[in-house]
């Protein structure tokens, strides 16, 4: 538009260099031609604007912004408006205690204090959307760093004020999914009062004082011998068990031999043994017992 709002200054006042080897007219009239073409393309592509996907537009017209969004695509608009872009797609926001892992560089851990005046360590990832419809009432009010001024500092106080209901032991261990469930209630009504979507809240990381660390550790350490313990005391027992049953066994076999041998069932068992040994090749001496005396028997 100002090429060509400077072709049809010329055109008016023509150099006189032109002028001597052209017709001034001719001249005039082309300038003027190419001016007004060259504005018409000017505010027309002025009028059409692009929106990416994943993002929405605010205009703005002479600072004041206007109620109304532009959403992806082309959209034709006021030549004069001013179009933010705002990125409508889920954003993450971490605080961490490892350097460079969170948005900010260096230690940016949630220092809290519990229910039973303990310091704990709490990392955080914070995954939000902005609320298309509210963009521009957003951008009103807070501007483009909502993440400096709102998720921030937003998260930040609410993890402090829910962290006094419970101790440190139940925030690492037994409540947090409890804890998790009330910070993400907490947060998610600020967020929504300023045109801001909480999809999640992820604790990442809850770290005790090293006091904490070595008692859980200790108690750990202790359940696991009892287990232990319970272990060896039940295998004991069961090793008592066996040998009881064994025991009874036996005393139960002999008990059975004992009433159902006799004296003529060992003498017959006897026979068929010195029968077996007379039978064999080998060269040998049976002595045979008797109530009259030995029998001796030579196989050569």
């Amino acid at each position: 538009m100002l090429l060509g709002l400077l072709l049809l200054a010329l055109s008016n006042r023509l150099p006189a260099s032109l002028a001597r080897f052209q017709d001034p007219s001719k001249v005039k009239n082309g300038l003027r031609i190419s001016g007004l073409l060259i504005i018409g393309i000017g505010i027309m592509t002025s009028c059409v604007k692009q929106i990416d996907a994943g993002y929405v537009g605010v205009q703005s017209l002479f600072g004041s912004i206007k109620p109304g969004i532009l959403n992806s695509g082309l959209n034709f608009v006021n030549p004069l408006v001013v179009i933010k872009h705002i990125d409508v797609r889920t954003q993450n926001y971490t605080m961490s205690g490892v350097n460079d892992e969170g948005d900010k560089s260096g230690d940016d851990a949630i220092r809290v204090l519990t229910k039973d005046g303990l310091e704990v360590t709490i990392d955080l990832s914070v995954l939000y959307r902005v609320n298309a419809g509210n963009a521009p009432e957003l951008m009103r009010k807070i501007g483009t760093d909502f993440k400096d001024k709102i998720i921030r500092p937003v998260t930040r106080t609410k993890i402090r004020d829910n962290a006094v209901y419970y101790d440190a032991i139940e925030l690492y261990s037994t409540r947090r999914d409890e804890f998790q469930q009330r910070i993400f209630k907490s947060i998610d009504e600020e967020f929504v009062k300023r045109g801001l979507i909480l999809e999640n809240l992820l604790v990442r990381n809850i770290a005790l004082p090293q006091t904490v660390k070595l008692t859980i550790e200790s108690k750990i350490n202790a359940e696991q011998d009892a287990q232990k313990m319970q272990f060896i005391l039940q295998k004991e027992k069961q090793e008592a068990e066996r040998k009881r049953v064994e025991a009874q066994g036996i005393a139960d076999y002999q008990r059975i031999i004992n009433e159902g041998l006799s004296d003529k069932q060992l003498r017959y068992e006897q026979i068929k043994a010195y029968r077996e040994i007379a039978t064999s090749p080998n060269t040998k001496v049976i002595i045979m017992p008797d109530k009259g005396g030995n029998i001796i028997l030579d196989t050569k």
